[in-house]
């Protein structure tokens, strides 16, 4: 419906960005594995993202703001890039695993949210608002 608040995509748009998600968990578990850092570090730090959540605890327009910063591609491409320009394997580290959940959140169908709710994101409807 084109006056629809929280337009998502779908067909093979949707289908491509899922496999783009994908693509990014592949690649970055790949270089984390290849770098040698901890698995333990990985399995703390794969979910803090998630804690971007706790911005819906002030309504969901701020819980969009919060999540959408924690789960966009820029900054941890930004700090990765700031971390091999300043030698910092930890900052690399972060932000692998950083693209590594957004990866794999793209993959599952969880995109950027909107303001209307949790469950209104550019990949589609999920959770309640799915059904």
């Amino acid at each position: 419906m084109a006056d629809d608040p929280t337009p998502a995509v779908a067909g093979i748009p949707r289908l491509l960005l899922r496999l783009e998600g994908a693509a990014l968990l592949i690649v970055a578990v790949t270089m984390y594995w290849h770098g040698g850092a901890s698995w333990w570090l990985f399995a703390i730090l794969i979910l803090a993202p998630d804690l971007s959540f706790l911005g819906y605890l002030a309504g969901p327009r701020i819980g969009a703001i919060a999540y959408n910063a924690a789960h966009t591609t820029l900054a941890p491409i930004a700090f990765a890039l700031i971390g091999v320009l300043t030698a910092s394997s930890t900052a690399v580290v972060v932000a692998v695993i950083w693209l590594a959940h957004i990866g794999a959140d793209r993959m599952l169908g969880y995109g950027l949210k909107y303001g209307a709710g949790f469950g209104f994101t550019h990949l589609g409807r999920v959770g309640r608002a799915a059904g």
